[in-house]
């Protein structure tokens, strides 16, 4: 089974590339840009931030969330739909980055879908 926290090859994720400020596509549409990436082998992750979509929240996408990268457009593109993304457990920056039990929820809501 598939590491959630690490981009796959697949991706065409380039290792070392910072996405921070890449705009973010659901299979289904826009949903933000990153603000914050993090590349670390079986941590990788992105935060995005969703503007008005969803009243300027903040989530956070497990690495194996992103289907692909295209560094010449900088866009990130998910395997996952709107709605998949609005129901995820709430994101703090304050309290959630260092979090095992917040990570360990991000990361069963998701296994939970069928990678599209």
């Amino acid at each position: 089974m598939k590491n959630l926290w690490t981009h796959g090859t697949e991706s065409g994720y380039p290792t070392g590339t910072d996405l921070t400020g890449y705009r973010v596509e659901a299979i289904d549409g826009h949903i933000g840009k990153i603000d914050k990436h993090t590349a670390e082998a079986g941590t990788s992750f992105v935060v995005v931030d969703t503007g008005v979509w969803i009243f300027g929240k903040e989530i956070l996408l497990p690495a194996g969330t992103i289907s692909s990268v295209d560094i010449p457009n900088e866009t990130v593109f998910l395997n996952r739909t709107k709605d998949d993304v609005k129901g995820a457990p709430e994101f703090h920056r304050e309290t959630h980055l260092d979090d095992p039990d917040y990570r360990e929820a991000v990361g069963a809501y998701y296994t939970g879908f069928v990678i599209r």
